[in-house]
């Protein structure tokens, strides 16, 4: 049995060299009214580079003054390749002007990059400009997307929404103008400059403590902010943090682009927090930055974000991350199992001890804990330099931000601990849910699972009453099916090194239970699960070398079905029952 099957084999759509956010399952159309489920049913186009900067305002490639980034274009050039997977629906041409309303004239000018959903090109105003930030700017960003593309079968992009509840948020930029010419869903954003992938790609693709310390303050400033408002962004990484334009007074400030796959936490009717879900076919993200919750298709939380941060962190500090260079169809697969079996400390070896402490409290939030955003920030107060004059990145909104909250920045609670770690890198100790609602069944499905580990996922199934309905085994690893739909009313079972115990069946019998399911491991070893509430009248079971056809055959003559089978090594078990329910059955 693979590990980790159900939770992300369909990322095997990805391209097998890049990474980008994707969607592998049909999910709520964007901009539906369930999508704030935050595992919504939207369609997220595959973009096949890793690091191609999608959408967004930004002038991604451009030279940055204040940080000595040499004029280059790299996010051009990998854009570029995504034409191959890139469907606008139409080969319509782009308008040459753009105008709405009372807005200035723009023409088309360079493009800027071209993803899954459409392009960006840079607009350049006919008037005469007042500013060069903003809306009086001499130059905006025109983002495209074409009325049949991806996400825009049911009219505007969802991500019109999105921007429309978070214009005004720190760290976004801001939309000035949005409408539709022709064929096209068009937005008119700030100009902004390089990403951070931009950044990281020109200084040797490695960025110093002091920098990183900054991105990280800002960037969960931002967050916080993000997540006040009600939305996760679902897909944080170097190429959605671009700077502001160089040569302007916003050259150092941090933005967070792309609200394309951006969900709601917390129900905007209730102000609850969105339920949780688990869809194992459904991955949203980038493979290289996801959180594991999110390979394991885990509904979308302020956890993921913040997971996606601290590896994004640990990518600029380091240059690399453990699980680059994976290829082929189990590429996500393989990623995920390896972002499971690396702990904190092999994943920030040789980074400062701040970053180690930030992955450590992120991993191991619950679906629905608010992150404590100033005791994150606090991390950082000895990596940044207090000279905000020479500091590579601005972090005065986030210095506005703590006094608003009526701390210091960098305060951190007396008394507050980390809290211990629980990611322990160890894959054998790691587990998987999936959680199924239907009415009226419930089912959980554990795999992976180590015989120490068994008893922990029965009891917690019993205590919300579910019973065991099927159990397997591969590589001496065990999976359970618990299900509330059995009808059973009590339930026992033994896991024990002697293939189908004889004495502890016999036992179980005298009380009343009958074997429900079995399952052998390769070192000759069986899990019994014996339940009460069964319509069985009769049972009967054999252990054999070989399959025992002719004993099945006698049985079924007496009116036994066969109602389990298991094997182990050469062995075979197989258990018959009395009024099985079966009318005939075949082998």
């Amino acid at each position: 049995m693979p590990d980790l099957k159900g939770g992300i084999r369909r990322s095997k759509r990805i391209n097998d060299n890049q990474e980008t956010p994707a969607v592998l399952a049909t999910t709520a159309q964007r901009g539906g009214a369930n999508r704030g489920r935050g595992r919504g049913r939207g369609r997220r186009a595959m973009n096949q580079d890793d690091n191609a900067v999608l959408v967004g305002p930004g002038a991604c490639g451009r030279g940055c003054t204040g940080i000595n980034l040499p004029v280059k274009h790299p996010v051009e050039k990998t854009a570029e390749r995504l034409v191959a997977v890139e469907e606008e629906g139409s080969t319509s041409p782009l308008p040459e002007r753009v105008q709405f309303g009372n807005s200035p004239v723009y023409t088309l000018d360079r493009k800027l990059g071209k993803g899954g959903f459409g392009q960006v090109y840079v607009g350049r105003r006919i008037t005469s400009a007042i500013g060069c930030t903003g809306a009086d700017a001499f130059e905006v960003a025109l983002k495209f997307e074409h009325r049949n593309g991806k996400g825009c079968s049911s009219g505007p992009p969802y991500e019109w929404q999105v921007y429309s509840s978070l214009n005004g948020c720190y760290g976004l930029p801001s939309v000035h103008y949005k409408g539709q010419l022709g064929d096209y869903y068009i937005l008119v954003m700030d100009m902004l400059g390089p990403s951070l992938w931009d950044v990281w790609n020109s200084n040797n693709q490695m960025l110093t403590e002091d920098m990183v310390a900054c991105i990280a303050v800002e960037a969960i400033s931002i967050l916080e902010q993000l997540h006040h408002k009600g939305f996760v962004h679902g897909d944080v990484k170097p190429e959605n943090f671009l700077l502001g334009q160089p040569g302007t007074s916003n050259e150092k400030k941090l933005y967070l682009v792309d609200l394309g796959l951006a969900s709601r936490w917390k129900e905007a009717a209730s102000g609850r927090h969105v339920d949780y879900d688990q869809k194992p076919d459904v991955f949203r993200g980038t493979v290289r930055y996801a959180s594991v919750h999110a390979h394991l298709g885990r509904t979308g939380s302020r956890r993921d974000d913040l997971e996606s941060l601290a590896y994004t962190l640990v990518f600029l500090l380091r240059g690399k991350l453990p699980w680059q260079g994976y290829i082929g169809e189990n590429k996500g697969f393989l990623v995920c199992k390896k972002k499971m079996a690396t702990s904190p400390e092999m994943l920030c070896y040789l980074c400062p001890p701040p970053f180690q402490q930030f992955l450590e409290i992120v991993t191991n939030m619950k679906f629905d804990e608010e992150p404590n955003y100033s005791k994150l920030i606090s991390l950082f107060h000895n990596s940044i330099d207090f000279n905000s004059s020479i500091r590579p990145i601005q972090i005065d909104g986030a210095i506005k931000l703590g006094q608003k909250r009526g701390r210091a920045l960098f305060e951190l609670e007396d008394g507050e601990q980390l809290r211990k770690k629980l990611r322990l890198g160890s894959p054998a100790s790691q587990w998987i849910t999936v959680y199924s609602s239907r009415n009226p069944m419930k089912q959980r499905y554990h795999y992976n699972v180590i015989d120490s580990r068994l008893q922990q996922h029965v009891e917690k199934g019993k205590e919300d009453g579910l019973y065991i309905s099927c159990v397997a085994s591969s590589l001496n690893l065990w999976a359970i099916v618990m299900d509330a739909g059995t009808g059973f009313t009590s339930q026992v079972y033994e896991l024990s090194p002697i293939f189908l115990h004889k004495e502890w069946i016999m036992e179980q019998w005298e009380k009343n239970y009958y074997i429900t399911s079995v399952a052998g491991a390769c070192n000759g070893s069986a899990l019994v699960v014996m339940s009460k509430g069964t319509p069985y009248t009769q049972q009967s079971y054999k252990v054999s070398d070989v399959f025992p056809f002719k004993w099945i055959n006698k049985k079924w003559k007496e009116g036994f079905s066969v109602t389990s089978m298991t094997a182990a090594g050469s062995k075979w078990g197989i258990v018959m029952s009395r009024n099985a329910g079966y009318p005939t059955q075949v082998a």
